[in-house]
C-alpha cells in the first residue's frame, strides 16, 4: 500500500501555491479598509487572510498606501460606470433619468456594502485619500446629477435641493441598510443584501426620494 500524501502544514504557503488573484486581493482589502479604516488595517493580517506569504502585498503593490489607492480604483470605477450608464437615452423625462441613477447607485451599494463603509470612515477626516476619492470619482459622477437637479428646479418641477443634500440623502441615508445590515435585520429579518430584496428596496427608496423633491 502506498503511503498517504503528507498533510498540508499550516502557516506560510508553499512557493508552488498559486498567488491570490487581483479580485480576491481587492475584495479582501475593501472589506478591511471599509471595516477598520486605513490605520486599522494590517497588511500582514491581510496576507494571512488571503493565505499568501507575509510579503506578497508589499511585493505586488509596494506599500499599504498603494494598495489602498488600487483598491479604491477597483471599487469606484465600476460604480462610476454604473451610474453614468444608468442614463437611458430612451427616457425623455429628466425625473425618470434621476430615478434611474439613484436606483443604479443603490443596487451597486448593496453588491458592495463595504464601499459605503469605507466612505463613512474616510469622510470623517480631511486627508489626501478623501480628496482623491472626491476629485476622481464623486465629483465627476455627481456632475450630471447636479445638472439634472438644477434643470428640474428651474423648470419648476422640483423644489430646489443642493447636490450635497441630495448626495447624503441617497448615499448615506438610503444606502445605510447595506452598510448597517445587522441593524437593518433588527427592523426586518429579511436580508437587505439579498439581490431580490435589494432591488425591491432600491425601487422603493428611489421612488420615495424622487417623490419627496417633486412639486405637487
Amino acid at each position: 500500500m502506498s503511503a498517504a500524501p503528507p498533510r498540508r502544514q499550516r502557516g506560510r504557503p508553499r512557493l508552488e501555491d498559486p498567488p491570490a488573484k487581483p479580485d480576491e486581493i481587492f475584495a479582501a482589502a475593501l472589506r478591511a479598509f471599509g471595516t477598520m479604516g486605513y490605520d486599522g488595517v494590517s497588511v500582514r493580517t491581510l496576507n494571512r487572510e488571503l493565505g499568501v506569504s507575509h510579503s506578497m502585498i508589499n511585493g505586488r503593490f509596494g506599500s499599504k498606501d498603494a494598495l489602498w489607492y488600487a483598491t479604491v480604483d477597483w471599487a469606484f470605477e465600476p460604480l462610476a460606470t454604473r451610474v453614468a450608464t444608468a442614463f437611458d437615452p430612451l427616457l425623455t423625462d429628466p425625473l425618470d433619468q434621476l430615478r434611474a441613477a439613484v436606483r443604479a447607485f443603490l443596487v451597486y451599494s448593496a453588491e458592495h456594502p463595504e464601499l459605503l463603509g469605507l466612505m463613512n470612515i474616510e469622510g470623517r477626516q480631511s486627508t489626501e485619500r478623501l480628496n482623491y476619492i472626491y476629485a476622481t470619482y464623486i465629483e465627476p459622477a455627481l456632475a450630471p446629477i447636479g445638472r439634472l437637479l438644477d434643470h428640474l428646479a428651474a423648470e419648476g418641477r422640483t423644489r430646489p435641493i443642493s447636490l450635497r443634500t441630495f448626495n447624503f440623502l441617497v448615499a448615506h441615508g438610503a444606502g445605510a441598510p447595506f452598510t448597517l445590515a445587522p441593524l437593518a435585520r433588527l427592523f426586518d429579518p429579511a436580508d437587505p443584501l439579498d439581490p431580490d430584496a435589494a432591488a425591491a428596496y432600491a425601487d422603493e427608496a428611489a421612488d420615495l426620494i424622487i417623490n419627496a423633491i417633486v412639486k405637487h
